[in-house]
């Protein structure tokens, strides 16, 4: 075990300003609090936090990090507190230590739903700070050296979560050694056999090969010093899990592998990068389709190199990577390279981390963050976040040439979001390369994409399905509370207003929030809203509103009126001539001001009943708690439910400019007969409906009884398709269906 002075002369040793006492104090303090616990090995538990803290020696981090990696269990598993950390450490390491402590006593139903709770914590605190991925990557990696101590339940369960969250974090954060290490051990425990084999493997190349890579790596240093460039060229044997997943991803086995061993030239300037490229692809022949140049187009993790592969001596393809030494140090260490932790002028440079365009790691990882944790439930977290880093990326433009990074299966969506939220909200079609095409389709490296967009746009939440970035997913779900939260308020605000207007009593914004604490609501839109939802009478908040007016709860069996019909000239109610949408009248006031639903230039909470109702049918309105206004025609059996609910008089109000199509439900007896199915679809065709669904509802040797799902526009033009349908000989019987 590391001794106390040792551990500060390795700090010491590449940062001369590091608190000495500080390192002193944290390491004797968690030594004490940890006292004689033990790890499932037999070491003294102590032994795993001065470990993790001689990782992040390595890495070349700061005394609190450090401070941080010795104390980072205290809390969780001694009788340390966090207000003793600030007091002793400071507020600073107190914050990342409680960053790192797992939450306890979690009352969740499985051990999933805690695991993505500790996990969401973890995330919030990283977002904060990314010095508590660091330790937390280092802490999982030495947990992952010792596995074998553990209970194969255990191994099972780390293991998963390291390749499924960890291993993709730290290569997201650009830290490639440490991500292949964590890969490898999680390999050996979860796939045992296939770890064995891949290493045995491995051994008997090793030998043979030995010569042949040292003579590959010897000519392309050779031809570096020719053209007069400073190069170091190293070959390397590819990880076991790295060459298993090849040979997963190709379907072969590990005989017909023939890049196993990698290559590595290191020069001084970007410059020599592009020579040496142009030296080795006009010395060898080069593999078609197997060149990357992430020099001019980094990956989101910041790493640059040049990636080719060539038929190199003895016709053995050879895997290349160019690149400097920066980009070597930081293809090894990541975000840990750039210290970023240490700048305190990163926010005053002009890149926040908060900031959406920000592209740096870190700046990306918070805003993978931010749009995770918009997940309804843990488990939709876990899973959300496991999507979001395993992917690959594609590369795409925009129209000024800026370069936009998203994973692979992106679509032009994902696109549309990763450039701004508004874009995405907004965003109606996508052109790809000048060509227009579907919003699902999938980009792919090097396409120029152009968003089209329209202020007016309401996203869907069926959109979601269009997306597979987090950022997009959980963009388009806030989109869509929203625009659902507006058409409640809105239909609140109507419903409120329009029986003001009945009682002769002016609607107000004012009085609705002088209302609303009243109600128990912190707003006013709250307020409507629940009102929009059933989920306030309107009695209620009418009393709030206006207490005078004497207007009280609907009293126990009362039962609405139900007034169907109006005066010709009374505005709101039918008239095929003058149709817009649906419009709707409270039945405990009388009153003459309709509320209207709908239209082109708003969507309010509305829906139709299984059976339907089209312009033309007499229809009612029925308040549904939390769903808004259920539409019945008035001869539905179903209607006789809500009897005693709050109805709602209900007129259609139709623009003939804007035509909408509204659902019914007819039953077809046809004879069985070749070609009847098609007569009769033919027929409603022709008319302009639209079928949504055709069922089987009854079948006989001589005929069939169908229950067809159609769009009409209206009363007139059902009865023109049911009138077509019963002048066919092989139809029998056509009668309308109200549930």
């Amino acid at each position: 075990m590391m001794r106390q002075y040792e551990l500060v002369e390795r700090v010491l040793k590449y940062d001369h300003t590091a608190d000495e006492a500080l390192l002193n104090r944290a390491y004797v303090y968690a030594m004490k609090a940890h006292g004689n616990q033990k790890r499932a090995s037999g070491a003294p538990y102590f032994s795993h936090p001065l470990e993790v803290a001689a990782i992040l020696t390595e890495l070349k981090l700061d005394d609190a990090t450090i401070a941080t990696a010795l104390l980072h269990d205290v809390i969780e598993d001694t009788d340390a507190t966090r207000a003793e950390i600030d007091q002793m450490f400071g507020a600073e390491i107190g914050s990342l230590v409680d960053g790192l402590t797992k939450i306890k006593r979690l009352d969740l139903v499985s051990k999933k739903a805690e695991q993505a709770e500790n996990f969401r914590k973890l995330l919030i605190a990283i977002s904060t700070d990314i010095r508590v991925l660091l330790v937390k990557l280092a802490d999982r990696l030495h947990n992952m050296r010792t596995l074998e101590h553990m209970k194969p339940e255990s191994r099972q369960r780390n293991s998963e979560e390291t390749l499924d969250i960890y291993a993709p974090l730290a290569g997201m954060m650009g830290m490639q050694a440490l991500r292949e290490e964590l890969e490898d051990h999680a390999f050996r425990w979860l796939h045992p056999q296939a770890y064995e084999i891949v290493t045995e493997k491995l051994t008997e190349l090793r030998q043979p090969n030995r010569g042949l890579v040292e003579e590959i790596r010897r000519a392309i240093a050779l031809k570096c010093a020719d053209a007069g460039i400073k190069a170091e060229a190293t070959g390397r044997e590819k990880k076991p899990y790295a060459i298993w997943r090849k040979m997963e991803n190709k379907q072969i086995s590990l005989e017909q592998l023939s890049d196993i061993y990698g290559f590595r030239v290191i020069v001084d300037t970007i410059e020599d990068c592009y020579r040496v490229l142009g030296i080795v692809h006009t010395t060898w022949s080069t593999v078609p389709g197997r060149f990357k140049d992430y020099i001019s187009a980094p990956k989101r993790n910041n790493y640059q190199s040049i990636h080719t592969t060539v038929y190199g001596p003895r016709h053995q393809r050879v895997e290349l990577q160019i690149r400097t030494h920066d980009m070597q140090h930081i293809a090894e260490y990541g975000i840990a390279a750039h210290a970023l932790y240490k700048d305190r002028q990163y926010h005053a440079n002009g890149r926040d981390a908060d900031d959406d365009t920000d592209d740096s790691p870190y700046g990306r990882l918070r805003a993978m963050i931010s749009s995770l944790l918009e997940a309804a439930n843990p488990e939709e977290f876990l899973e959300h976040t496991k999507l979001e880093l395993f992917h690959d990326q594609v590369f795409c433009f925009t129209p000024k040439g800026r370069l936009i990074a998203l994973p692979r299966g992106a679509t032009p969506l994902d696109f549309a979001y990763a450039v701004h939220t508004d874009v995405g909200n907004e965003a109606i079609a996508a052109y790809i390369n000048g060509r227009h095409v579907p919003i699902d389709t999938h980009l792919r490296n090097g396409d120029e994409v152009v968003i089209e967009t329209s202020k007016n746009h309401v996203r869907s939440a069926a959109w979601e399905a269009f997306a597979i970035t987090g950022r997009a997913r959980a963009a388009i779900r806030r989109a869509a509370r929203e625009a659902e939260r507006k058409r409640f308020v809105e239909l609140g605000r109507q419903l409120v207003g329009s029986t003001l207007a009945g009682m002769e009593i002016d609607y107000s914004e004012e009085k609705i929030k002088a209302a609303a604490p009243k109600m128990g609501f912190k707003s006013a839109d709250e307020l409507l809203a629940a009102v929009g939802r059933n989920d306030v009478a309107l009695p209620d908040i009418l009393a709030a509103v206006v207490p005078q007016a004497g207007v009280g709860p609907v009293e126990e069996g009362y039962k609405p009126s139900r007034r169907f019909g109006r005066a010709q000239a009374q505005d709101g109610w039918f008239n095929i001539e003058k149709i817009q949408s649906l419009k709707f009248r409270t039945a405990e006031i009388d009153n003459t001001a309709a509320i209207s639903i709908g239209g082109p230039s708003q969507e309010l909470p509305v829906r139709f009943e299984p059976g339907g109702a089209v312009p033309g049918d007499r229809i009612v309105g029925v308040m549904a708690p939390g769903e808004g206004i259920r539409v019945f025609q008035i001869h539905s059996p179903r209607l006789k439910e809500y009897e005693e609910a709050h109805w709602i008089d209900a007129t259609w109000d139709v623009d003939p400019e804007h035509p909408q199509r509204f659902p019914a439900r007819i039953s077809v007896t046809a004879v069985n007969e070749p070609g009847s199915l098609a007569e009769i679809a033919k027929i409603i065709g022709e008319t302009g409906g639209n079928i949504d669904n055709i069922k089987m509802a009854k079948r006989a040797a001589d005929f069939t009884v169908m229950h067809i799902e159609l769009e009409v526009f209206d009363l007139v033009h059902l009865n023109h398709i049911i009138a077509g349908l019963r002048a066919k000989s092989s139809v029998a019987k056509v009668e309308r269906l109200f549930e």
